[in-house]
């Protein structure tokens, strides 16, 4: 059963950074698509950033201010420049990646099975 765990999560001002971690385990295949989404106060779920064929691709109104890795099963999103309009609860997703296939570029929540239960982030002005 595939597991992810975000953490990072926590309030700061206007203008500061956080990183957010997503520990991802129990992986039953060999290569994974991974993506972080956030839901924004009595808004839907919205995709941020994800990696696909080696490039990462973001959420217009993040791209400047947020990059997105990876390091084995785990990753990452260092988030500069925070603005109010940040604070969401953001989540880790994961979806299995046929051999002969790429990641999706499009960041939407029905390519993606497995979620995490997301962490906090707070931006005060």
């Amino acid at each position: 059963q595939v597991k992810l765990v975000e953490s990072g999560g926590g309030s700061v001002q206007a203008g500061g950074s956080l990183r957010l971690s997503c520990a991802a385990s129990g992986y039953t295949h060999s290569t994974y698509c991974l993506a972080w989404f956030r839901q924004p106060p009595g808004k839907g779920r919205e995709g941020v950033a994800t990696i696909s064929n080696g490039s990462a691709i973001f959420a217009d109104i993040v791209k400047g201010r947020f990059t997105i890795y990876k390091n084995r099963a785990n990753l990452y999103l260092h988030m500069n420049t925070l603005k109010p309009e940040d604070t969401a609860i953001y989540y880790c997703a994961a979806q299995p990646r046929a051999s002969n296939s790429l990641c999706p570029t499009a960041m939407q929540l029905d390519d993606y099975d497995y979620w995490g239960q997301g962490t906090q982030v707070t931006v005060s002005s």
